[in-house]
Formats: structure tokens, sequence, C-alpha cells
């Protein structure tokens, strides 16, 4: 019997820092919307998902079109994206295994590659800790005071920019998100939640053209990532 996934995508945010009329994942890329991008591709890689989405209780933008799982629920989002993810395994608790394997993806990452889905579920048959998507610093990391001028130069061995999916047993994931909330541990990602008990993920490299749409020019940029994607030259799974 097949290991049984749940897909956590949480959707609730209002994109304010793209300046548009809409939020960002409703926003219109290579002729559907951002959301309907980003859950193709998971649709793609786990057609057997159950899929929880975290919308905004006065979301007047999604239409269920949007969403290729046949298996799936509209879950209220939270203030934050800890908060709508915590709302999503909640909405679960009846339903799923201790052991079940969740993965949680941003809404605005529709450019995450077949390859590295196929290489984190991989990366996750047997890992009791839990795996996510990264790739490793490839810049000049600087740190600066609160003028904006340079303080230091950090060695950037070792660092890496997390990404999404991030895969955790569900048991797991409660445990470290209602900890966290509980003693106040900033959480950044489902991650760092983890982190907070002590245990340490495991990075899988991915692809560097998994981008995060945040600001008007990722817009455009996604559009050629994804055009490039689907170009004969760029359809292996070497990690760009």
């Amino acid at each position: 019997m097949s290991e049984r996934i749940w897909l956590i995508v949480p959707a609730a945010g209002r994109g304010r820092r793209m300046g548009a009329e809409r939020p960002k994942q409703y926003l219109t890329l290579a002729g559907a919307s951002v959301m309907a991008r980003t859950l193709a591709r998971l649709h793609r890689a786990f057609p057997e998902a159950r899929l929880c989405l975290c919308l905004d209780a006065e979301d007047a933008w999604f239409s269920p079109t949007m969403v290729p799982f046949a298996d799936w629920r509209r879950v209220e989002g939270g203030a934050e994206r800890a908060d709508s993810v915590v709302n999503a395994l909640d909405a679960l608790a009846e339903e799923a295994a201790n052991d079940d394997l969740v993965l949680v993806h941003d809404v605005a990452r529709p450019c995450v590659h077949p390859a590295d889905l196929a290489r984190l579920r991989e990366a996750l048959v047997g890992e009791p800790v839990g795996a996510l998507l990264a790739s490793p610093v490839a810049d000049t990391m600087k740190r600066a005071d609160a003028a904006g001028r340079i303080v230091a130069t950090e060695p950037r061995d070792g660092l890496w920019h997390a990404l999404t999916p991030q895969g955790f047993r569900y048991g797991l994931l409660c445990r470290a998100l209602h900890h966290a909330r509980a003693t106040g541990v900033a959480v950044t990602d489902e991650a760092s939640a983890v982190e907070a008990l002590d245990l340490a993920p495991r990075l899988v490299a991915g692809r560097r053209d998994n981008l995060k749409i945040t600001h008007p020019e990722d817009l455009a940029l996604a559009a050629q990532i994804l055009a490039a994607q689907e170009a004969p030259a760029c359809s292996g799974e070497t990690p760009a």
C-alpha cells in the first residue's frame, strides 16, 4: 500500500508587496493564475495526494476550477503562514495518522520542478525527521546595520536557501508547530519549528529556479522560467 500524502498550500496572503489589484496568487502567469500553475505542478508529481488549501475567509478571487486534485478541501487561513498550516493540521486531526507524510508548499512557487518534487519524495522515504528542498548560497553574504551599511561579510560555507515543499510526518509537524506557538519560537518555515525541537531536517538540493513570486518583476521572471523548463534542453533532472 502506498504512503498517504497530504499537501498543505497556504494561500491566505494578501501579497501587498506586489502592489497589484488582487493577491499575487491570483495574478495571471502564462495564461493561468499563479495558484493554478502551482497546484498543477504539485498534482503532476503527487496526483494521489489529498490537498488542504488555506484561503482567506473573505477571498473573492478563488475558483474551484483552479484545483486539479480529486480529494481536496478548503481550510480557513490564519494571520501568518504558520497559523494557516496549524489550521490545516487541526482540520486533519480525525483522518491523518501520525506517520502520514505532510508536504507544505508556498502557493507563490509555481516553478518548482517535477524532478525536484520526485527527488524530495525519494528522500522522505524512511526519513523520520523530515526534509526540504533547498539550494546552496552562491552569492557573497553581507550583514548590514540599521543604516544599511555593511558591518560584516558572512562566510557562505554551509549556508542554504530554504525552499519548498518541506515534508514531515504529521505527528511530528503538529508537535513542532504547537510547541513553537506555546514557547514563543519565531517560525519562518516548518523546518524552523522542527529545529526548535532539537531535530535536524535533511536538506535536499533543488534547482535555483524554484522562484518565490514576491515582487512585481518576479512575475515576468517566473513566466520565462516556466517557458525555459518546458524546453527540451531544460527538462533534465540535474539541479540548476
